[in-house]
């Protein structure tokens, strides 16, 4: 029922899991208030790899071409990459069922907030000589709108495609290559780049953003993305015996990324970002079960990174040219005893960075920095089980962080969140303690109730700070941000709730509190979400409904649910551009059932979300200095499998 759906936004309703938006087609997660370069996001095993420091830079990667999304949220991520205590997410497809005929399934839905069609197919066969699965995605939107004017210039494309083969010998031996492309085309609200500091001022506060028009359309011109990540996976697996295997992966990934400004002299369709990456990743994994209930994990991760700006914006590009190498070392060990589980993991990296820019004060010259950095971690948990239906869990550790490319080196318009970003060459690295407790009750199958409390300290965080600056460049006038440092706290609780009432009804409850504070300065820190509640209601009727002698509908659903998020509050006056916007109420409603025929399984649904149209605008979102959030929208969608 989420053929519409980015990932960022099938992970929404995850406790402790928000948005960080620009507009309604660019958004990335945000895991206990860490993103970007503090959260590791994985497609397929492999460490997403791309420009992933903007925040007006989403995760390329197709959701539906994936058939499990995990979030860990607790400090275990260690295995997934250094000073990531932010958590991990893992995008990952099923294995291919040992089924020999041709199965499939295609996936259809439109959208009427932004008049969007979004198809998707898949196809898969399993033989012994080989087995392979094919998805593909495309996906046609055009301007949103929000409950009372378009967004103009939102619209968005999107051609993706797959490929998963498999093949095992002897089960001892299992191979697995994995071949994936994403490509999109994304506009950015034309309204959110202005040519004036006056302009500017007016636009901060106006209820209508410049350059709206009354007419929908389907045209994306500049300001505008055009962005490419394609990756080639191939993973070895070999069982030694029953207790250990090794495991050996081999990535590489490309990214390009062209982002386009409202240009003079018809210069429009010449990039003004652009960037060509490319990564190699390779991993080897020994694991082993010993003893009584022992498991040991060693692994070695290498990652190298080619960074290049293209020439041809005739800009001083944001970020520099740079190499790096970075490779990483990590143990994790398990015992489980009766009613005690514990885990302990350690882990090493090293990084060198080769970075090529230029200056950002006249006459202009050629720098060359070369940095070396040496970062630890370790973590401990322990999980007892206080009954068979009640559990405690607490976890904790230490990472260290070294500051990414884009902190030292940003110099210029970001023209993707309309914003000048500055790094700094003194930054140090990054310390940082967190802390979790986590009790999980299910007294039976009808009810559970799970709480999360976490803390982390930070030496050093690095953040990008809103400065008391609009500046006037020739592309116009656009407010500052800089990447500053300081010692800080982030904390916070999620809660969630779920219960069978009677045999036909479903609720769910979910909360998330979390609070950021800036323990040097004895203010609150900038750009943490604001909290949240969650619940829903859901019947579901269990029995069949004969529509004639050979058609029937099955597994009917009928879903209420309803968000509140709350003012962010915990921000003084002066540490933004203008006042965090006020709360806001969005209630939504879905049906679904599955249609039964003779050789024939078709699931149609129907959601309606902001149901009411509210008119809103949410902390997180970038565009929220520009526009309101996108109005009520109603998606019309079915799948087909054979």
């Amino acid at each position: 029922d989420n053929t519409n759906e980015n990932l960022s936004a099938l992970l929404e309703n995850e406790t402790g899991v928000q948005i960080l938006r620009n507009g309604s087609g660019i958004a990335k997660p945000v895991v206990h208030g860490m993103y970007g370069n503090r959260l590791t996001i994985l497609n397929n095993g492999i460490a997403q790899s791309g420009q992933q420091w903007g925040n007006g830079h989403s995760p390329e990667i197709d959701p539906l071409s994936a058939d499990k999304i995990t979030v860990l949220k607790g400090v275990n991520a260690i295995e997934y990459g250094g000073g990531n205590l932010g958590g991990a997410i893992l995008v990952e497809p099923n294995k291919i069922s040992r089924e020999p005929h041709l199965h499939g399934q295609v996936n259809y839905a439109y959208e009427t907030n932004g008049r969007g069609h979004n198809l998707n197919a898949r196809v898969e066969k399993f033989s012994p000589v080989l087995a392979w699965r094919i998805n593909s995605t495309i996906k046609n939107y055009g301007d949103k709108k929000s409950a009372d004017y378009f967004l103009n210039n939102t619209g968005l494309e999107e051609l993706n495609f797959a490929v998963q083969l498999e093949k095992a010998w002897n089960n001892r031996l299992l191979l697995d290559f994995y071949a994936s492309t994403f490509n999109t085309k994304l506009g950015v609200l034309r309204g959110s780049q202005v040519g004036n500091l006056s302009d500017l001022e007016t636009a901060l506060t106006r209820d209508v953003p410049f350059y709206t028009d009354e007419e929908f359309s389907y045209e994306i011109e500049a300001p505008k993305q055009e962005v490419s990540h394609h990756l080639l996976k191939l993973k070895a697996k070999y069982f030694i015996d029953d207790h250990q295997y090794m495991q050996l992966v081999l990535a590489g990934q490309k990214n390009v990324r062209r982002e386009f400004d409202v240009r003079r002299s018809g210069r429009s369709d010449i990039p003004a970002m652009s960037l060509d990456q490319y990564t190699m990743n390779a991993e080897v994994k020994y694991f082993k079960e010993f003893g009584e209930n022992w498991e040991l994990q060693i692994g070695n991760q290498n990652i190298f990174i080619d960074n290049t700006n293209n020439p041809e914006t005739g800009i001083l590009p944001l970020i520099p040219d740079y190499l790096s190498w970075e490779t990483g070392v990590y143990t994790t060990l398990t015992k489980q005893h009766e009613r005690i589980n514990f885990n302990l993991g350690m882990r090493y990296d090293f990084e060198y960075q080769d970075v090529v820019t230029i200056t950002n004060t006249e006459p202009r010259k050629i720098a060359r920095y070369e940095n070396n950095f040496h970062n630890a971690g370790g973590v401990a948990g322990l999980k007892y089980d206080l009954s068979h239906t009640q559990s405690l869990s607490f976890q904790s550790g230490v990472a260290m962080r070294n500051p990414a490319i884009n902190e030292l080196y940003s110099n210029g318009l970001h023209q993707g969140v309309s914003g000048i970003e500055e790094g700094d060459t003194e930054l140090n690295k990054e310390i940082s303690f967190k802390s979790t407790l986590d009790y999980k009750w299910l007294p039976n199958a009808r009810f559970s109730f799970n709480t999360l409390m976490y803390f982390q300290k930070f030496n050093d965080y690095i953040f990008l700070n809103p400065q008391e600056e609009i500046r006037l460049t020739i592309r116009g006038a656009f407010p500052v941000f800089s990447y500053e440092q300081t010692d800080a706290h982030i904390y916070g609780l999620d809660i969630s709730t779920q219960y069978m009432i009677g045999n036909s009804l479903f609720g769910l409850l979910k909360y998330s509190y979390i609070r950021g504070e800036d323990t040097e300065n004895d203010i609150p820190l900038v750009n943490i979400p604001s909290n949240s509640f969650y619940g829903s209601l859901t019947f579901r009727h269990n029995k069949s409904i004969n529509l004639s002698s050979r058609t029937r509908l099955e597994q009917l659903e009928v879903e209420l649910n309803n968000r509140y998020v709350f003012m962010q509050n915990n921000l003084l006056p002066d540490q933004d551009f203008v006042l965090p916007p006020g709360a806001y109420n969005l209630t939504g409603i879905r049906i679904s059932s599955n249609l039964i025929m003779p050789g024939q399984n078709i699931r149609f649904f129907t959601k309606i979300e902001n149901l009411f149209n509210v008119k809103y605008r949410d902390y997180l979102n970038r565009q929220r200095y520009f526009a309101d959030d996108t109005g009520i929208s109603i998606t019309l969608g079915l799948k087909l499998k054979f």
